[in-house]
């Protein structure tokens, strides 16, 4: 068994693709021609978004639109990177909303939440150990 991908579930799969890559330089790796799926240049795990239908469909069933959720669901996408609160910065011009400005943990690492536009919650952080 390894790890392959994470798949978040949006209404617009290419507007996710492109603030991901505004508010965090991510690339799109892939784009499916009907829009309905895409994925982001991550590495050997890819960070995948499928649009609501589609995900539906897959599944089999229903599930909480985290774009719909007041609160974020719980679960994050974390994204290490050497200056969070550059990073913290990019994201809100971009279009996110900031949940938790650049704080140092006890451990030595920053981290910072922000939520996308698509309702998916991100975790700015320096990488652990070194």
């Amino acid at each position: 068994m390894n790890y392959a991908y994470t798949i978040l579930y949006v209404a617009d799969v290419p507007a996710s693709l492109r603030f991901f890559e505004a508010a965090f330089g991510l690339q799109t790796r892939f784009l499916h021609e009907s829009g309905a799926y895409g994925e982001l240049e991550t590495g050997a795990t890819a960070l995948a978004f499928a649009q609501l239908e589609v995900a539906r469909d897959s599944l089999g069933g229903d599930f909480i639109e985290a774009a719909r959720s007041e609160r974020p669901l719980g679960m994050e996408v974390g994204l290490a990177c050497a200056d969070v609160s550059a990073a913290y910065a990019r994201a809100l011009a971009a279009g996110a909303t900031g949940l938790k400005p650049p704080t140092t943990k006890p451990w030595g690492q920053v981290v910072a939440y922000v939520r996308c536009p698509d309702g998916c919650l991100v975790e700015l952080c320096t990488p652990m150990g070194g």
